[in-house]
């Protein structure tokens, strides 16, 4: 083999062993789904063209992670920062619910967790990346600066070594550690609520998703109350609407939601919760149900916590290979 075909051989490895690792690194740090893959994706471009320049002073790994940091930095020095409804509105009401949508930049996206959860990694690292992709994380992190969110997630969440950082940002070990300590510090004037941890379902959390399934398809009022929260909260990007406690949540399905009457739920995984693609009965009036929202699902103490509807399903159920469609025979009819 040629020095060249070994060079790139050695390189194409490289990118294959790390992407899911760096996509789930660059989602964080950037809170788009389809952001982290450019952002991957551009980081191999780099890689590629100046990989006749790479030494072997640190490893493929540590330089690969040095180019996907630049390539985040760059796009979040566009001021791009995303958030949830809760961050951006006050709570809303049933009964004076306004739904006011926001371009797409605005908002998180989810992700699904196969882009960002190694099938090969141990499981207690697994449940590390699980809790560091949930989108309330995802939510504080927006709150600090680019450099800040990359120090924190190299050390806190990938664990880094402070030397480690500082030779991939070109600052000090000092640099390093304040800035960790200033990220700390912000993230703790809004701590991120806890949440059951999903890796693996145990099998109370498997009842509780099944009876919440149930009651949301059969449109089961009384019985979406027992698994819910009395504090839950529920939000619809790209609608900045978002709602807390049961009683409104109910209430908002009933009337503006009524429309979900007769829903089928898929189950899936996202940003390391349950997550469901939801379809509704064809306003057209077809036999057909049609993609409604993609549903992430947060639990915490046997109860359900909150679930974000994302309605932009034209982006996300490919993304999360859902069909466009269900028929009746996809129904079990």
């Amino acid at each position: 083999m040629s020095d060249l075909a070994s060079t790139q051989s050695e390189l194409d490895a490289g990118m294959q062993k790390y992407r899911t690792e760096l996509t789930g690194y660059c989602y964080r740090m950037l809170g788009s789904s389809f952001e982290a893959e450019d952002a991957v994706q551009d980081a191999f471009v780099r890689a590629w063209r100046a990989y006749d320049k790479f030494e072997g002073r640190s490893s493929l790994r540590s330089w690969l992670y040095r180019i996907a940091t630049n390539v985040c930095l760059d796009m979040l020095n566009a001021g791009n920062k995303r958030a949830l409804p809760m961050d951006l509105t006050e709570r809303g009401r049933q009964a004076t619910a306004q739904l006011n949508p926001h371009p797409e930049a605005t908002w998180l996206e989810p992700i699904p967790d196969s882009r960002v959860l190694s099938s090969t990694a141990d499981p207690a690292d697994t449940a590390v990346v699980r809790e560091s992709v949930r989108l309330a994380f995802i939510a504080a992190l927006q709150h600090l600066p680019p450099k800040q969110r990359a120090v924190l997630i190299l050390r806190e969440v990938l664990a880094w070594r402070a030397s480690e950082v500082a030779e991939l940002l070109d600052t000090s070990v000092a640099s390093v550690n304040s800035a960790l300590q200033r990220a700390r510090a912000t993230l703790n004037e809004s701590p991120v609520k806890d949440s059951d941890p999903a890796d693996p379902l145990d099998e109370e959390q498997q009842d509780l998703l099944k009876r919440y399934m149930d009651a949301f398809q059969g449109y089961d009022m009384k019985a979406l109350a027992a698994v819910l929260h009395d504090d839950a909260i529920m939000t619809m990007p790209p609608f900045d609407l978002w709602l807390k406690g049961h009683d409104d949540i109910l209430a908002f399905l009933v009337n503006q939601g009524a429309g979900c009457e007769g829903s089928k739920l898929l189950p899936t995984f996202a940003n390391g919760t349950p997550a469901f693609a939801h379809y509704k009965p064809d306003p057209e009036g077809s036999d057909a149900m049609v993609p409604w929202a993609l549903q992430i699902i947060e639990t915490s103490n046997g109860r359900i916590s909150g679930f974000h509807c994302f309605l932009d399903t034209k982006r996300w159920f490919p993304l999360f290979d859902f069909p466009e469609q269900l028929s009746k025979a996809d129904q079990g009819e």
